[in-house]
């Protein structure tokens, strides 16, 4: 049964929701604080799905996410969800996320960590990338540039459910985002060649394909310069992600614990913080809190689809893998890059 919510209709053939979903943010378009015009153009944006032949994924909060996404513009929010569900096919995500064995992380993270770890002071997942050990040709002796990128996907997936339901009902309130921390201590512009393909990759399939998913990002340890590049990138950027984008250099501690708790922060960015076996590893936080947590809707719902490679090694799809020499890489474009600021590999 759809959970109750006084400030805005649900549609009970779709929302099935066991979590709340009024948000805290009180901003028009966001669950609960909804105009009737809003209201109607979810109805508008579902009905012309179905008409097209969609059946999944035409929940309301799903819809206002990608009706926020687009201005609410319907026509324009069709054809991201429409572009959406072709990727997924295209992708096998519905059997991706169901089956992906992700057996090389341990030592992918050694260069490369990505990982969810506790919530932020406003309950939401803190999604963490360090990016200073990033070494490409190492790393595709034991993974490839494909399993990032759908290791990268099912943690989106992961994400959405069970993740964030979790931390709702712990909350109290609908969460939808993150809190991104992204630590770019030892990142020079000598591995910009070497990381560009795949981090514009990883953006890409963040900004079309899960939208409105980032709620802060700290830019930690940022290098000399980068302040004053993004003064200029953010001028492109809507007001609302700006506010979001906090560039931090070395000094970030304080800032950054006035929105994690120290008890919730790994020990190597100035929390307290210290998992049996690593926080990297340890996937802790209320998903994995039995108080909380429940089994994702998509682990009982079986996916039709064909079967997956496993195995680490696949030959790299991205150019610039093993001992080729990077081709170089064009600057990008003031756009390009507030594009992919909006939507680094972070989740948005």
């Amino acid at each position: 049964m759809a959970a109750a919510n006084p400030t805005m209709a649900l549609d009970p053939k779709y929302d099935q929701y066991d979590f709340p979903t009024t948000s805290p943010t009180k901003q028009s378009g966001h669950p609960g604080h909804t105009t009737p015009e809003q209201d109607a153009q979810v109805h508008q944006l579902r009905m012309k799905l179905e008409a097209a032949g969609y059946t999944e994924r035409l929940d309301t909060l799903t819809l206002l996410r990608f009706l926020r996404a687009r201005k609410f513009d319907v026509a324009l929010s069709e054809k991201m969800f429409v572009e959406c569900e072709q990727w997924r096919k295209d992708f096998n995500l519905d059997h991706l996320v169901r089956n992906f064995d992700y057996k090389e992380k341990a030592e992918v993270f050694k260069y490369y960590p990505q990982y969810y770890h506790k919530t932020d002071k406003d309950g939401r997942p803190v999604y963490i990338e360090q990016m200073g050990n990033i070494d490409l040709a190492a790393m595709y002796k034991i993974t490839s540039s494909e399993r990032m990128l759908q290791n990268l996907a099912v943690e989106y997936e992961k994400l959405a459910d069970p993740r964030l339901p979790a931390c709702s009902r712990k909350a109290g309130a609908l969460l939808e985002t993150c809190c991104t921390i992204m630590d770019l201590k030892g990142v020079g512009l000598g591995k910009v060649s070497s990381v560009y393909s795949y981090v514009k990759l990883a953006s890409g399939m963040s900004q079309n394909y899960y939208p409105e998913r980032l709620g802060k990002l700290y830019l930690i340890n940022a290098p000399w310069g980068f302040s004053t590049v993004f003064s200029v990138v953010k001028g492109w950027l809507d007001p609302v992600t700006v506010e979001k984008i906090h560039v931090l250099g070395s000094g970030y501690q304080k800032e950054l614990l006035g929105q994690v708790p120290a008890e919730n922060l790994p020990t190597i960015f100035g929390g307290s913080c210290e998992c049996p076996g690593g926080c990297a590893l340890s996937d802790e936080g209320p998903w994995t809190d039995s108080q909380w947590a429940k089994p994702a809707k998509w682990e009982s719902t079986p996916a039709k689809a064909e079967g997956i490679n496993n195995e680490a090694v696949n030959p790299p799809t991205i150019p610039d893998a093993g001992n080729v020499v990077p081709a170089p890489v064009a600057v990008p474009t003031a756009q390009e890059t507030a594009d992919e600021i909006k939507a680094a590999p972070a989740p948005q």
